[in-house]
């Protein structure tokens, strides 16, 4: 895999501006998250444009490809190559005859704006609404107030881009205790959450044992990328959708949202544990 690099990207920008504030009128500069076209190619063919931070476009591509069930693994991915341009990003990905068969047979070419994780879908029919459950994990994860605690606490620290601009979303892998382990950030929600699988797929960390924290609301696509990869739960800074729970309730995952240092609330766990014979322990 290849990144060739014609321009430096930081993630953000600094911009002269004139900031007015109660009396006082100044000239200042501020940083501003960075926001480009993102092109995903595989095998020659354009298949989505993403607008989103150009940082770890690698690993966007392979999470992306993941968590949109282009290829069931990363091995399907047979070489990456991103191109970082002024005004843009190409990624080009060879992926496996298989895989680029079955993704050429969804006829879905996307045109993503930020925090839009269905734009360009041709109908309704070919939305993923009906996941398969996902298999009984070896070990449950049992949330607690502690857990989410520790999560929510540690997060501001780790968000380096947010803490330059206050424009961007980030998703966290935490272990089951509530530590952090990885996080990323972008301008889109769904671009953030595709960096992180996507680094986690390529150093093979098992995704059975820890947890996602979303800086984010949950929405419908957030928790079918995440049901997709058998994450078993799902921990948001927000409030989810309708459709959101639903998609969990279905996928058997637990969904807890208004993550906060003194508590959260659980969508999902009273449909898991009455599915499972009952209350956890």
């Amino acid at each position: 895999m290849e990144c060739t690099e014609l321009v430096e990207h930081t993630g953000y920008e600094a911009r002269s501006i004139v900031r007015h504030k109660n009396c006082l009128v100044q000239p200042a500069t501020d940083n501003v998250a960075e926001e480009l076209p993102v092109a995903l190619v595989y095998n020659g063919i354009s298949h989505a444009v993403m607008m989103a931070t150009p940082l770890d476009l690698e690993a966007f591509a392979v999470g992306f490809s993941l968590t949109e069930g282009i290829v069931g693994r990363n091995a399907e991915i047979h070489d990456l190559e991103v191109r970082v341009h002024p005004h843009g990003a190409e990624v080009q990905m060879e992926i496996s005859e298989h895989a680029f068969a079955t993704m050429r047979a969804r006829r879905r070419a996307l045109a993503g704006r930020t925090g839009c994780g269905v734009c360009g879908i041709e109908s309704i029919e070919l939305l993923d609404l009906e996941p398969a459950r996902m298999p009984e994990p070896a070990t449950r994860l049992t949330p607690s107030r502690e857990m989410i605690e520790r999560a929510v606490a540690a997060l501001p620290s780790h968000q380096r881009l947010m803490q330059a601009t206050g424009g961007v979303h980030a998703a966290a892998w935490c272990d089951a205790g509530g530590e952090i382990l990885h996080v990323f950030e972008d301008v889109g929600r769904h671009n953030g959450l595709d960096k992180l699988i996507g680094h986690l797929a390529m150093q093979r960390v098992a995704m059975d044992d820890g947890f996602v924290l979303l800086s984010s609301r949950a929405s419908y696509e957030l928790v079918r990328k995440v049901a997709r990869m058998n994450i078993q739960m799902l921990a948001t800074i927000s409030a989810p959708t309708s459709l959101a729970i639903r998609i969990a309730e279905q996928a058997g995952l637990r969904l807890l949202s208004f993550c906060r240092q003194d508590g959260y609330v659980d969508y999902t766990g009273a449909a898991l544990d009455a599915a499972r014979g009952g209350a956890a322990c």
